[in-house]
């Protein structure tokens, strides 16, 4: 048996490396390639029509409002890879890794806009009158490919009932860091805090991040931004560093060991595409069930989702660590995932500390919430809804399991459904590009969308 999970941990761990790396790069860039780089040349209008109109009513039809299928969505998508996956990154890659961090997202926008677009179009009705859609209903109805959706279905059901126990562990070790609470207490508190969340399905998943999300990051980046302006002498030299060393190899100093560029180049792209979740199939399954005129509307917040996951958060994280110095430190190699800990601690002292782990809290608790979500839509797609209601609750019950960490032995094929969902989601990508092509090209040369959008901006601002 063990010589099995020795097995499969070594290829989840092959596959993780530059397979998927290559499998995303390509697909990002062939779709970008495919839809002319417009998250480029249309980025001032996609924000206009995403965070511009927040507070607007939208049109069309759905269950949720559009910006409540974005906290949703971001929701899951930042977590605790945000605050420590970051710093690992630079004194894995060096501080170059953060440049090719931000290219890989800017292509990436192009692979998450496509899946959004596709999930909105092939989305459907529940049986409680619901708009439920992602990969496996695109997979289906598009592709003709049942086979496909089911290893899509299973892999994600079955990923999302590690990675709660996972996140769980994760959330209840913060709180026996910072408060010294038992972890069987915390997993309990947990399990009860999320399941009166889960209760309502995504109707009330959806009011819970529209509060929750903008919270926690607004607290996050604010304190970010503080410890910048601390350090603003050192802003341009963190800049020089890092567009400097994305093209030249890092020297060792301090604990960083020094990194050749492909190391920055490795690591700044898996930081990229394991942080903002471009093509890993989840995000569409929250913004299928948003209110919308049309399938790229929608999509167009997959962009701004990126753009507040990489863009200002994992950026934040990045010039703290970086203005800072705490990545010079003796003994940075060794705590690279608690830098940013170190960071906040150095500027604010305990209360930095103590400010990282609530994050980190919070983080965490709002991507178990929405993973649940999404793990019982899998289910509902494979055996309808009576099964997706048990399934929920089975995730639910399990969280105080994954707090001790009683089941850390299931945690080792975590990568391996991850892989499971992501080849199978991106390949669907990829045999309908023609058909992303064609949504877009709909949006944008449509009377009743983007023209008229830029005729009512002259009219204004004539």
């Amino acid at each position: 048996m063990q010589n099995i999970i020795n097995t499969i941990v070594y290829i989840s761990g092959w596959l993780w490396g530059w397979p998927i790396i290559a499998l995303l790069c390509i697909g990002s860039i062939f779709l970008s390639i495919r839809l002319k780089f417009f998250q480029f040349a249309k980025f001032p209008y996609i924000m206009k029509q995403t965070f511009g109109k927040i507070f607007d009513k939208n049109k069309g039809d759905g269950t949720v409002t559009a910006f409540q299928a974005l906290t949703t969505a971001i929701a899951c998508t930042v977590g605790a890879g945000n605050i420590t996956g970051v710093p690992v990154a630079i004194m894995l890659g060096g501080p170059g890794a953060i440049f090719w961090m931000w290219i890989i997202a800017l292509l990436g926008m192009a692979l998450k806009y496509s899946e959004i677009a596709l999930a909105v179009k092939y989305r459907t009705k529940d049986d409680k009158g619901e708009y439920v859609g992602g990969p496996v209903y695109y997979m289906e109805n598009g592709l003709h490919m049942r086979w496909l959706a089911i290893i899509f279905a299973i892999g994600l059901a079955f990923e999302v009932f590690v990675s709660t126990m996972v996140q769980a562990n994760s959330l209840a070790a913060s709180v026996k860091a910072s408060l010294n609470i038992n972890p069987l207490i915390s997993g309990i508190v947990i399990m009860i805090l999320t399941g009166i969340v889960v209760i309502g399905g995504i109707r009330s998943i959806a009011k819970f991040t529209e509060k929750f999300v903008p919270v926690m990051a607004t607290l996050y980046i604010g304190a970010a931004l503080i410890i910048v302006l601390m350090n603003i002498g050192q802003f341009p030299m963190v800049i020089s560093l890092i567009f400097r060393h994305a093209f030249t190899a890092s020297a060792a100093f301090g604990g960083f060991a020094g990194a050749a560029v492909s190391a920055g180049i490795r690591n700044g792209f898996a930081r990229g595409l394991y942080s903002n979740e471009a093509g890993l199939g989840t995000s569409p399954i929250a913004h299928a069930a948003a209110i919308t005129d049309h399938p790229s509307r929608q999509a167009f917040w997959g962009i701004a989702e990126i753009f507040v996951d990489t863009f200002l958060i994992c950026s934040c994280t990045a010039f703290v660590v970086l203005s800072t110095g705490v990545w010079t430190l003796p003994d940075a190699g060794e705590i690279a995932g608690g830098l940013t800990t170190a960071a906040f601690g150095a500027a604010f002292g305990n209360t930095g500390s103590i400010l990282v782990s609530v994050s980190l809290m919070m983080f965490v608790f709002s991507t178990l919430v929405t993973l649940i979500y999404y793990g019982e839509k899998q289910t509902e797609y494979l055996w309808g809804m009576k099964a997706s209601l048990v399934v929920r609750w089975i995730y639910v019950l399990f969280l105080p399991v994954g707090a001790v960490g009683a089941a850390s032995f299931l945690w080792q094929f975590l990568d391996l459904s991850l892989a499971m969902i992501l080849i199978p989601n991106v390949i669907a990508l990829l045999l309908m590009s023609k058909e992303i092509v064609e949504i877009t090209n709909d949006f944008f040369t449509s009377d009743k969308f983007y023209l008229k959008d830029i005729k009512e901006k002259k009219s204004i601002s004539a």
